[in-house]
């Protein structure tokens, strides 16, 4: 990631007040999402923040976002200028947000697939969950729920991942440990973290 510049993430309350007038839902990912679960704000660095959104309100959320340059990042990783009006369809599912070419990134966007009131997950189209029950909030910020986050996390689990999952999993009620779980049966037959849920 620094090969392409630096970061200077926006904190969830700044990615609130940017996105809190925006009529698309929206919520806070990653770390950050893990965080809000544990009660830990300042639990560990974050090199980036992300925002999941359905690609579907990708225009919508666009237009909330007035000023600076977007950059979609082409797989397996090129980086190129999000033309407004441009439609991104998969495989493209990131979007890289700044001021400008001289100052640093400060968000990301996920752009998630569903099908009417029904989240896919973009890795395996045989996961699903109602909309509804894959945002929760705290202090006015939408975070993705800490099951699904972690199904994200553990497609390659880095250090920050297993930090996360070690930090989370205790906090996870049984209805969280069995879907996730049931996602990891399904997607990394064999994951370690099975062990421990």
């Amino acid at each position: 990631m620094a090969a392409l510049g630096p970061w200077e993430p926006l904190r969830p309350a700044e990615v609130r007040d940017l996105l809190g007038d925006c009529e698309a839902p929206w919520s806070t990912a990653g770390g950050h999402a893990v965080d809000a679960f544990v009660e830990a704000p300042d639990r560990r660095p974050h090199g980036d923040v992300d925002v999941g959104l359905l690609a579907a309100d990708q225009h919508t959320v666009r237009a909330c976002i007035r000023d600076g340059e977007a950059w979609c990042a082409d797989p397996p990783g090129v980086l190129r200028v999000w033309q407004r009006g441009e439609t991104l369809a998969e495989p493209v599912h990131d979007v890289w947000l700044r001021r400008s070419a001289r100052d640093p990134w400060r968000l990301a966007l996920m752009l998630n697939t569903h099908v009417g009131d029904t989240w896919v997950y973009r890795r395996d189209a045989r996961i699903r969950r109602p909309l509804a029950e894959i945002v929760w909030q705290v202090d006015g910020v939408p975070y993705l729920v800490p099951e699904v986050q972690l199904l994200f996390k553990a497609k390659a689990a880095r250090p920050k991942d297993e930090r996360d999952f070690d930090d989370a999993v205790p906090r996870l009620d049984p209805a969280q440990r069995t879907w996730l779980r049931a996602a990891l049966e399904l997607t990394h037959p064999g994951h370690p973290w099975l062990e421990r849920l």
